[in-house]
């Protein structure tokens, strides 16, 4: 049997269902230590910073808000630039924003990256670094919104980004002898660090730029070049002490196999040339060896020295490099 409701009852209950006011969804509750501090949270931003919360998710920092474990300022939007509250009832604004970056100078954008990163043992030397003496701050290299790169956020492909400063560089890339970065090979940090590196054991006179070290505070020359790592029985000092740049243009050369000169005897010349300690004579044991007379480097025969001495970068069976 069909029910019927009196007409009366039913015209009231439908126009006060449309006349009554909408209460509006309950905000999230904010704990006492984040209300009083500022922070309103990341979900706050997304309403005017769309296009930068709709791909949040795939950056790095994303995981401050997917572990919920972190406290308010280290979290999300607010952990990079701080409390939200008065940039959020000021209607936007960066002069409302207590850390904008933007706006910031490069050591205090630097001092904030670090509040978090600053445990991270490969940026361990950044205050000290070329790039931070020369005012170039975190934001300069890295796009943490907008990053074009699968890693590191970087504001540009790795490559393209050092060419940026380092013009000269570039082009030693683009000599017949070269390290493949532009094929994308070798990228940049395989050699640097750039956020600062250890001291290197190696050239003491003077020490090449934010190089980092392989194994056993060696060259990264040697993470590539596995065989030349030794240990010899007859180290060739200048490998050992001097370094590979002694002989090879790392970036590029106009010459094979990365050689400073054109001609192999020109380079072993710069040592193997007489030289001695004062007051003593030129002879093996005092000194750099001295080419004997039977080398007589007028004959083209005597002008590649890796003819014979095919162990230049050390050997285990004889202290000249033969065979």
């Amino acid at each position: 049997m069909r029910v019927l409701f009196p007409l009366s009852l039913a015209i009231p209950s439908l126009l006060y269902s449309q006349t009554a006011p909408q209460t509006p969804a309950p905000a999230p509750a904010q704990t006492g230590s984040a209300a009083a501090g500022g922070f309103v949270g990341s979900n706050a931003c997304k309403t005017c910073h769309a296009d930068i919360w709709l791909n949040f998710y795939k950056n790095p920092h994303f995981k401050s808000i997917a572990s919920g474990k972190e406290p308010p300022d280290k979290t999300g939007c607010e952990g990079c630039h701080g409390p939200a509250q008065q940039h959020v009832q000021a209607g936007g604004g960066k002069q409302t924003i207590p850390r904008a970056f933007s706006l910031m100078q490069p050591r205090q954008a630097l001092e904030t990256c670090l509040g978090c990163h600053a445990r991270d043992f490969t940026r361990a030397n950044i205050r000290r670094s070329e790039h931070t003496l020369n005012d170039v701050a975190c934001t300069s290299c890295h796009s943490i919104h907008h990053s074009p790169t699968p890693k590191y956020l970087l504001a540009k492909k790795q490559s393209e980004l050092c060419y940026s400063c380092h013009a000269t560089e570039r082009a030693q890339f683009s000599m017949p002898s070269k390290h493949r970065v532009n094929e994308g090979t070798v990228q940049c940090t395989d050699c640097h660090n750039p956020h600062g590196s250890f001291e290197a054991t190696w050239k003491m006179a003077q020490r090449p730029h934010l190089v980092d070290q392989a194994l056993n505070s060696e060259q990264p020359c040697l993470k590539c070049h596995t065989d030349k790592r030794g240990p010899f029985v007859f180290e060739h000092p200048s490998v050992r002490v001097e370094g590979c740049a002694t002989c090879h243009s790392p970036h590029g050369s106009m010459n094979a196999k990365l050689l400073r000169r054109p001609v192999v005897f020109q380079i072993c010349l710069e040592c193997h040339n007489g030289a001695a300690p004062f007051g003593t004579r030129p002879s093996l044991g005092t000194g750099v060896d001295l080419q004997s007379s039977k080398h007589n480097l007028l004959d083209p025969r005597y002008q590649k020295c890796t003819t014979c001495h095919v162990a230049l970068h050390g050997s285990n069976s004889d202290q000249f490099f033969l065979r």
